[in-house]
């Protein structure tokens, strides 16, 4: 709650206005009934047409006046909701881009949409509700108790027992479905996510014709959270009926004395009529006040999920020393593993052992192993997405746990095995590498990596729009693209992750002789399952279940190492056995 206030803060004129702007409404609304009263005993008995006109303009001016306090209070409160939950959708943005992949892989990117988009609408509504009605409508309910009882104490007596008996109700629905609507939120988590891998996945899912069977995965999702709305639904729906049935019980018992006390003269047929009015008004606040709560219960339900997000903290802080390492690049490893072992969240064993090894500046390191052996978890710990649990990673000669990661990636830059491409102009996918990059630069990282062909093809330079995800895009083209943006900010160390899977071999033959002949004294990691990849790199490392298992030259592995061996021969027997094809 302290977070939610912290958001009000920023506009304290507009947060407290619209409560006491609906306050102001309802202090109108309750002389109403008393200038009903007035017209009854007064107007009609004594047939006093004058008064009576004179007590209907009464009631417009009362009308009009309220009516533009009620609008003024709306428009505050709009403005204080929809400020606050711009400011929290922002700061939990920031928040979440802080958080480093361990984080991300535990939250999941699905649950992190619902509560950016959804839950924020819900708080933000939910203040809204609350603004304009947390103050008027108890105001309006204490507040008919107190007129009702300036009328006639006797006949107020129902009033008494009426306001303490729906408050326990309102109160005991309201503990009863807050953890349900969390539950329901809950549910809508593994809605969305059903729904984002089906369309993130949907030509697999139409190549492998399981259409019929993701639509009956995602009619059990909804159908789970149908039966929880449903459920939590019922509970909610007990408010108004069971609101109407005690303030109805009310209205009787006001009758029923009152009646009685108008028989013996002790009270006039339009007081009557004005506690019956008071009775009504609480039934209406209430009816209000309920429907408030429903929403405050949806509201504080999503306000607990984004603090949960708030209060995790990433494992990686952006701080620490921003490094500069111009005086040390000539005599010390550019990268160097120290008996580094690695295991993520959550999981027993390692999934990386004892890993050694160094690589100079301008040297060129191959990495290479089956699939599951940790290539590129190794490739995510030299930008510091994880940190090792074990041992130390340097960057030219220092410690990357005492470097600020944001000061890391400028020298750095990876190309993930998934190419990303952004929708918008080539130039501004390019300039991600450098903001400030030249179309001189651009070009000359769009030739080392064999993409300027393809885009010269299009005859719309750098001003080729690109759409999202890269739809208007083959996978080679996206891959080159993906490397010509890393290439454009000039890093000291490039990491390919198996960036050239999509390439034929001899446009990634290409791609690596520029890269070599081009990148000067650039620390370049080639990460491939393709021998012919690695094969030129002035070291190879062999990986192997998560160990290193050989570390020099194509020629010293070929020789000495087994897994190395067979790797090559199984490549080795798959090309004769396509040529014999």
């Amino acid at each position: 709650m302290k977070r939610l206030l912290s958001y009000l803060k920023p506009h304290p004129f507009i947060t407290v206005m619209a409560p006491l702007f609906k306050m102001l409404e309802a202090t109108f609304e309750l002389f109403v009934p008393l200038v009903v009263a007035q017209m009854i005993d007064v107007g009609i008995a004594q047939k006093d047409g004058v008064y009576l006109w004179k007590m209907g303009g009464l009631l417009i001016l009362l009308g009009i006046i309220g009516f533009s306090f009620s609008l003024t209070a709306q428009y505050f409160a709009a403005k204080s909701a929809v400020s606050a939950g711009m400011a929290m959708r922002s700061d939990l943005f920031s928040h979440i881009n802080s958080f480093s992949y361990q984080e991300i892989d535990t939250i999941g990117t699905s649950t992190l949409i619902n509560r950016m988009t959804n839950d924020v609408n819900q708080i933000q509504n939910g203040i809204n509700m609350f603004l304009r009605l947390f103050l008027r409508s108890p105001f309006v309910v204490l507040g008919a108790m107190i007129m009702a009882f300036t009328v006639d104490i006797k006949a107020a007596v129902p009033f008494a027992v009426t306001i303490p008996a729906l408050l326990v109700v309102v109160f005991a629905i309201l503990l009863a479905s807050m953890p349900l609507y969390q539950k329901v939120q809950k549910q809508l988590d593994a809605v969305l996510l059903s729904t984002r891998e089906n369309l993130l996945g949907i030509r697999v899912v139409r190549a492998f014709a399981r259409q019929k069977e993701e639509k009956e995965r995602f009619l059990a999702e909804t159908n789970g959270l149908y039966q929880k709305q449903i459920f939590v639904g019922k509970i909610s729906a007990l408010l108004n009926p069971l609101t109407y049935v005690i303030i109805n019980l009310g209205i009787v018992a006001v009758l029923y004395f009152g009646g009685r006390q108008v028989d013996m003269g002790g009270l006039t047929q339009g007081q009557v009529i004005a506690l019956i009015n008071y009775m009504s008004q609480i039934l209406t606040e209430l009816v209000k006040l309920a429907n408030l709560i429903i929403l405050l219960s949806r509201a504080l339900a999503s306000l607990a999920r984004v603090n949960s997000i708030f209060d995790m903290s990433a494992s990686i802080e952006d701080a620490g020393e921003a490094p500069g390492f111009a005086a040390a690049k000539g005599h010390v490893p550019a990268v160097s593993f120290e008996n580094v072992g690695f295991a993520y969240a959550g999981s027993r064993q390692e999934t990386l052992h004892d890993i050694s090894f160094s690589a100079m500046p301008g040297e060129t390191i191959g990495i290479i192993g089956g699939t599951g052996s940790g290539k590129s978890t190794l490739a995510s710990l030299i930008p510091r997405f994880y940190d090792c649990t074990s041992g130390t990673i340097r960057l030219f000669g220092k410690d990357i746990k005492g470097l600020k990661p944001s000061s890391i990636r400028r020298h750095i830059s990876i190309v993930p095995q998934k190419a990303t491409i952004f929708s918008g102009s080539l130039r501004k996918n390019m300039q991600w590498g450098k903001q400030d990059a030249t179309d001189e630069e651009i070009y000359r990282a769009l030739d080392i990596a064999q993409a300027r062909e393809f885009v010269d093809s299009k005859n719309q330079g750098l001003e080729l729009m690109i759409q999202q995800g890269g739809s208007n895009l083959s996978g080679g083209q996206k891959q080159r693209l993906t490397i010509a943006r890393a290439l454009v900010g000039q890093p000291d160390v490039l990491i390919l992750d198996d960036s050239a899977s999509a390439l034929d071999f001899a446009t990634d033959a290409r791609l690596r002789k520029a890269i070599k002949e081009s990148t000067e004294n650039m620390t370049v990691f080639i990460i491939s399952q393709r021998v012919s990849a690695i094969r030129n790199a002035d070291h190879i490392l062999v990986m192997d279940d998560g160990h290193p298992v050989g570390y020099g030259t194509h020629d010293e592995l070929l020789l000495s190492n087994e897994v190395y061996q067979e790797i090559c021969a199984s490549q080795q027997a798959g090309k004769e056995a396509n040529a014999n094809g």
